[in-house]
Order: structure tokens, then C-alpha cells, then sequence
């Protein structure tokens, strides 16, 4: 059965060339393309496509005005088409706050050749949307009123929430690759100022992970940053993998030390969530906590597996709250998961369980 695909890019050369793209592949079709949203609307409705790419900037309707319509109107896998620069990055996070699935990246010059190359991760990148869990929007994005990397004051924890002291033994990793950008989201503004540090690696290319590392700086309590190599691995501070190099922690006197390379791809990724994860159980052992997000694949499977064998505490996210059960299933497959939680509850049970450590310390004084 083949997935039919809207394009939707106010460039003929890309609805064009994107036509081409996905007609040479056997499982796809491209049934429409439309130069903006309002002739994109009437298409959606006559050919009901099972996914569409949206072009980010689009004319006579904004393509991020379209696709909150959408969402809360029609719901339906989206991948958006954008561009590698600050303004391209900013208006991708909010596309992936509002519901699209994925995004590809076309260079900002040499579009046609940039495409063509891209062939292989925009028919890949397809087929997952065309398998994602979509959900309504309702309401605006938990986002919409941040503050974004301004300075303006974060929101105050909860007394209930904080763990009494800061952690400087313990340390959360997460791992997450499609739906990741918005699961990571809600994880971190659950926990405290004072949370042990946590390093992430969201699959996501270069030129974006510093947009999103501001962006969640923004809306948490904890400081979030991408990660720089040598820094010390600080309590109350998040370190985002950066797009294109390998995110691991690394041992230096008794201090926990982030290290960030370029090298050879792990399970087609790079960053890799294995990288990360295999640093975990080596380094951190019985002082780390695990969590496996939302994403397609099975990077972090295994060294999670690898991890709780070191002595961690590992949390998969459930089926039903994934936008793709992929990474996830894998790792509960390999035995890696002391426990499965849907998304809403994985924040607040790192909370628990990191209170009672902290706990359990300190009755041994």
C-alpha cells in the first residue's frame, strides 16, 4: 500500500523536484502539490493524503499559521521543509511545538543539488510521519508564553518538587530521536533547580540543537545549554548533544566532564544515543538514571541495556504517549527498562526517585 504525499512549497523547483523524489519510490506517491496553504487546503480536503511536507515560509497564508489550522482542525502526520539558518531553526521548533512530526533541511544554497542529495532522508523521514501517533492540537502550544533565553525569570518550582540538595554524584540521560524535541520538553520543565544534571542527544542535525537548547533554557527551571567539550558536568544544567558530533561524559579528578566529537556515525546517527548511553554505564554506573523518549530506530537500545546491567535507573516511555514507539520498544525488548510510564509521568517519578536516594543518603550520615 502505497503513502500518498502532499507537497506544499510556493518554490516550483522544489514542488518539482520533491514530485520527483518520492514517485521514484515504490511505497509513495506524490498526489498534489501546492504553491500555498489555501490551495493546499482544498487539496487536502478532495485527496485526503495520508502526509504532507510544508515549506516553513510560505505566501498569502504563514506556513506556521497553516499548520496550527490544521492541527487542531484536521490533524495529520507533517513534515516540514526548512531552512538551515537561525530564523529556519526558530520556525522548525515551533512547527515541531505544534505538532509536525519531522523536518528536513534544504541548504540555503544550491536548493536543487541540496535536495537530491536529501532524497534518501525525505522518503525515510516520510515513511516514519506515515507511521506516527498525531495528536490534536487544543489550546495553544505549553510554550507559546515562554520567555525564551531573554532573562526574564523562570518558573518558580514548586516547593513540593525540590529535591532538598543538589546532586552532584547522580546524572540523567535521555535519549529520543522523532517527537523528541517536545517529550524532552516536558521531562525537563518537571524537574527542580536543583536536579542532578542531565545530558541529552536528540537526533538533530547541525545548525538546530543551539535554537533548542535556547528555546527549552527558556521554559525550564534548570539551565540548558549545548554542550560544549572539556566543560564540567554541572548540577542544575541540561547538555544537549550539538547536531553533526557525539555527546559523552567523561571522568576528570572527581568531576564529571562532558566531552563533544565529530567521528564515524553509531547505528546511522550522529549524534548517537549508544555514544551517550555506553558513557553512562561506564563512567556513572549505579549513580545514573536512563530515559528512552519517543523516536524511530533502535539507537540507545542496547546500551541501555548496558547501563541498568552497570546498576542505573532506567524509564522507556509507553506506547501510547510515543509519536513513534521505536526506540522505546527496543530498548524494552533488550531488557533495559525497570520501568515503562507514559510521558506525564516520567518527570515527576525521576523527582521521586531521586528524592528518595537523596533520602537514603542522607539517613547514612
Amino acid at each position: 500500500m502505497q503513502t500518498r504525499v502532499i507537497v506544499v512549497d510556493d518554490s516550483a523547483l522544489v514542488r518539482s523536484l520533491l514530485a520527483q523524489i518520492i514517485d521514484r519510490q515504490s511505497d509513495m506517491q506524490c498526489i498534489g502539490a501546492a504553491a500555498d496553504p489555501l490551495v493546499a487546503r482544498e487539496m487536502i480536503r478532495n485527496l485526503n493524503p495520508d502526509v504532507i511536507t510544508l515549506d516553513v515560509e510560505m505566501p498569502r497564508m504563514d506556513g506556521l499559521d497553516f499548520l496550527s489550522r490544521l492541527m487542531r482542525l484536521r490533524p495529520m502526520p507533517v513534515v516540514m521543509v526548512s531552512t538551515l539558518t537561525e530564523r529556519g531553526a526558530d520556525v522548525t521548533l515551533k512547527a515541531l511545538e505544534l505538532g509536525a512530526v519531522d523536518f528536513v533541511a534544504k541548504p540555503k544554497i544550491g536548493v536543487a543539488d541540496g535536495l537530491r542529495q536529501l532524497g534518501a532522508e525525505i522518503t525515510e523521514k516520510i515513511r516514519i510521519a506515515a507511521q506516527a501517533r498525531v495528536r490534536r492540537l487544543v489550546g495553544p502550544p505549553a510554550a507559546a508564553a515562554a520567555p525564551g533565553a531573554s532573562g526574564e525569570a523562570r518558573p518558580a518550582a514548586p516547593a513540593a518538587a525540590t529535591l532538598g540538595r543538589l546532586s552532584t554524584e547522580k546524572i540523567v540521560f535521555i535519549g529520543a530521536s522523532t517527537g523528541g524535541t517536545e517529550a524532552t520538553r516536558e521531562v525537563l520543565m518537571a524537574l527542580p533547580a536543583d536536579a542532578p544534571a542531565v545530558m541529552i542527544t536528540q537526533h538533530m542535525p547541525p545548525g538546530f540543537t543551539k535554537s533548542y537548547a535556547a528555546r527549552l533554557n527558556g521554559l525550564t527551571r534548570i539551565r540548558v545549554s549545548e554542550a560544549v567539550d572539556g566543560e564540567r558536568v554541572l548540577p542544575g544544567h541540561a547538555y544537549i548533544a550539538p547536531g553533526g558530533q557525539h555527546l559523552w561524559v567523561d571522568r576528570s579528578g572527581a568531576n564529571y566532564v562532558a566531552r563533544v566529537r565529530a567521528g564515524e556515525p553509531v547505528n546511522r546517527h550522529m549524534p548517537s544515543v549508544e555514544v551517550l548511553f555506553d558513557s553512562a554505564a561506564r563512567v556513572v554506573g549505579r549513580n545514573a538514571l536512563g530515559v528512552m523518549l519517543t523516536g524511530m530506530g533502535a539507537d540507545g537500545a542496547r546500551a541501555m541495556r548496558t547501563m541498568r546491567d552497570a546498576g542505573s535507573f532506567n524509564i522507556c516511555q509507553d506506547e501510547a504517549s510515543c509519536v513513534v514507539f521505536g526506540m522505546p520498544r527496543e530498548a524494552i525488548a533488550q531488557g533495559a527498562a525497570d520501568e515503562v510510564l507514559p510521558l506525564a509521568q516520567i518527570g515527576p517519578r525521576l523527582i521521586e526517585r531521586l528524592r528518595s536516594t537523596v533520602g537514603l543518603a542522607t539517613s547514612r550520615v
